[in-house]
């Protein structure tokens, strides 16, 4: 199932408030499961080019049902995922990508965000999933 149009719009609104309260400006793009753009809001004076950044986190925590931080910590020299962001028409492997995770734990979307340090940018992300109450992916044999 694909994350709804409400959900999405309720994760955008709690990333927003943790953006503002983080005086930082972001971009907030929510995808569904099939990894196609479901909702994006472009704060005042966001970078533009956190537009694209933050679309593909989003696509980067879906495809690999993992935060995009992970899948970055996988793909560093010797480690079993390096050179994957050339994949997928570009990845984006570092903090601010999160999988949108139902009750049931089925993956119905990802919301990933751009704009600040990986560190607000995750922060933020992490805000937008909390705020519909969604659980962490089970373990996977990839994950770290």
């Amino acid at each position: 199932m694909h994350v709804t149009s409400k959900t999405a719009e309720k994760a955008i609104n709690g990333a927003l408030d943790k953006a503002e309260s983080t005086e930082t400006r972001m971009c907030i793009a929510i995808v569904d499961s099939g990894g196609a753009l479901k909702a994006f809001y472009r704060m005042d004076d966001a970078w533009v080019g956190s537009i694209d950044i933050a679309i593909k986190k989003a696509q980067t925590a879906l495809y690999f049902g993992m935060p995009s931080g992970e899948i970055g910590q996988l793909s560093q020299p010797g480690q079993p995922l390096y050179g994957i962001e050339h994949s997928n028409n570009g990845l984006i492997t570092f903090p601010g990508g999160v999988p949108i995770v139902d009750k049931d734990g089925y993956m119905s979307g990802a919301i990933g965000v751009s704009g600040s340090s990986v560190e607000n940018d995750n922060l933020v992300a992490r805000a937008g999933v909390e705020t519909i109450g969604v659980c962490d992916l089970p373990d996977h044999p990839w994950r770290t």
